[in-house]
């Protein structure tokens, strides 16, 4: 069983396609990263796989389910940091652990014991009791990423979760996300830390102009250089493309 297939996904904004084509898998066990520019369509895809946006061709399967008909059941499998880290400004770390927990639909003795597991695992005990909105930017993001794993999901989507962590916090995101896969979950993760995701990821996917332009290998040496290489080409391959259309309509 796949955790998550996007098949021909297109989603357009006027004139600009975010979504052109796209197509990528993850399969159960594997950390799945993708990479490019800003404005690649990796945060549109990221929306699309949870409902966020709507895709105007192609389509998402969750668990070989159609996510357009997804239940409650298969969608408490996910668990997703996109845009923003999940926590409510007036309740406390631990309250959001829970309350995150229980919305995916753990008992209650099993929420607290997860809100207590997460805040020792993520380092988060000096501000247990502290209001989400009284954090800083690290730890608020360190809170959503308890709150998305509480419940131990099979999919977890990670729109550039190192934003506003510091090394220690990037070292935790990292233990984490390896247990996850370690445990037999499908992780999606996008970044522009190359260095980083090339120590965990299993695939690393270059998408450019909401499509796939290319895979790298996790562990090469200038995946910066190669990174770039492959989206100038594609670039200068387009360009030459639409000239050759454009002679010969002339």
């Amino acid at each position: 069983m796949t955790a998550l297939e996007i098949r021909d996904a297109v989603r357009a904004y006027g004139d600009l396609r975010a979504l052109d084509g796209l197509t990528l898998t993850v399969e159960p066990g594997e950390i799945h990263a993708i990479i490019g520019l800003n404005g690649a369509g990796k945060t549109t895809a990221m929306k699309a796989v949870v409902g966020q946006t709507r895709l105007d061709a192609g389509e998402v399967r969750l668990f070989d389910t159609p996510a357009a008909s997804a239940g409650p059941a298969t969608l408490a499998r996910l668990g997703f940091v996109i845009d923003q880290p999940f926590g409510y400004p007036e309740l406390s770390v631990r309250e959001n652990i829970v309350h995150a927990a229980r919305l995916h639909g753990l008992p209650m003795n099993a929420a607290a014991a997860a809100a207590s597991s997460w805040i020792a695992r993520l380092e988060l005990g000096p501000w247990a009791a502290r209001r989400a909105r009284g954090l800083s930017l690290g730890n608020r993001q360190r809170l959503g990423l308890a709150c998305v794993a509480a419940h131990a999901p099979d999919l977890l989507i990670l729109d550039e979760p190192t934003n506003a962590l510091d090394p220690a916090g990037v070292l935790l995101l990292r233990d984490v996300i390896v247990a996850a896969a370690g445990r037999g979950a499908g992780v999606l993760v996008s970044s522009h830390h190359l260095d980083e995701v090339s120590r965990i990821a299993h695939r690393i996917t270059v998408v450019h102009a909401g499509r796939v332009v290319g895979t790298l290998e996790p562990g090469q040496a200038d995946l910066e250089h190669r990174f770039f290489e492959m989206v100038r080409a594609w670039d200068e391959d387009h360009r030459e493309d639409a000239h050759s259309r454009q002679g010969a309509l002339a």
